[in-house]
């Protein structure tokens, strides 16, 4: 097993560890909601400490439940993670593009510009007859 296929193995198990550890050890069943948001969380300690806080916005849609509401906040970052990867690669694939035009490989040909004169190498390399 390579290095980073080790390092790879021990992260991805750091992760499970963490997502399973606060259920398995039973952390938060003294709540009543026990994995609550941090704006759930600001919302009942401002009121505790003082109760006729009057909010200065209201919100422009109220979910009517926190199971709609908790698949939007996902929606909204399965969009937000799809965006950032058509974005990053798109950059990969123009940087790419750009390496094999400047270094002339095959399928790599820029509109406008001559093949270059390179010398052919591997499955590319014409075959000598006998």
């Amino acid at each position: 097993m390579s290095r980073n296929a080790r390092i790879n193995t021990l992260l991805l198990l750091v992760v499970v560890a963490l997502a399973v550890l606060p259920l398995a050890l039973g952390m938060g069943d003294h709540k009543e909601e026990p994995f609550t948001g941090a704006d759930a969380q600001a919302e009942t300690a401002i009121t505790e400490l003082k109760p006729d806080y009057e909010p200065w916005f209201s919100p422009l849609y109220e979910p009517p439940s926190g199971e709609v509401e908790s698949a939007l906040f996902a929606l909204q970052a399965a969009i937000g993670a799809g965006v950032l990867a058509y974005y990053f690669g798109l950059r990969r694939g123009r940087r790419q593009g750009e390496a094999r035009a400047r270094a002339g490989a095959p399928g790599g040909d820029v509109p406008g510009t001559e093949p270059s004169e390179a010398e052919p190498s591997g499955a590319d390399a014409p075959r000598a007859s006998a």
